[in-house]
């Protein structure tokens, strides 16, 4: 199972390792589930979190060891609704073929939620409901 980090679980991990976020990394280092992400994603994590937590940013750049950094499928259209800001990030995650697209951002991906009809396959959930459902 391929799984695809949106910016926000990458910041929660590196600054919550006690979190579900951190705990998603530890089973892909496990070889529970493959990893990925893209560069769009890693540096809004990276601008995000060097204010808040700078000391964190050589826990982020630990964690991603086992995550594959892909690149966003550019030619690939977007579903109706999503803010054009969150597109690269859907792309990427369609590009790389996940299986799901975690992310903490329900304002912009919550009409898509648990619903892959709508994402075109891609199942977009937040960290605990792939946990749970898990």
């Amino acid at each position: 199972m391929r799984l695809f980090l949106d910016a926000n679980i990458l910041f929660t991990a590196a600054h919550n390792l006690d979190g579900k976020a951190a705990l998603i990394i530890e089973l892909g280092r496990a070889g529970i589930w493959q990893l990925a992400t893209s560069a769009y994603a890693l540096e809004e994590a990276r601008r995000n979190l060097t204010p808040k937590y700078p000391d964190c940013a050589e826990r982020l750049a630990a964690q991603l060891q086992c995550v594959r950094i892909v690149p966003e499928m550019a030619q690939a259209g977007c579903p109706d609704g999503l803010p054009a800001k969150d597109c690269p990030i859907y792309r990427a995650a369609r590009g790389c073929q996940a299986d799901v697209l975690l992310t903490g951002d329900i304002r912009d991906f919550g009409f898509l939620m648990n619903n892959r009809k709508k994402a075109e396959g891609l199942l977009i959930q937040t960290v605990a409901d792939f946990l749970k459902a898990f």
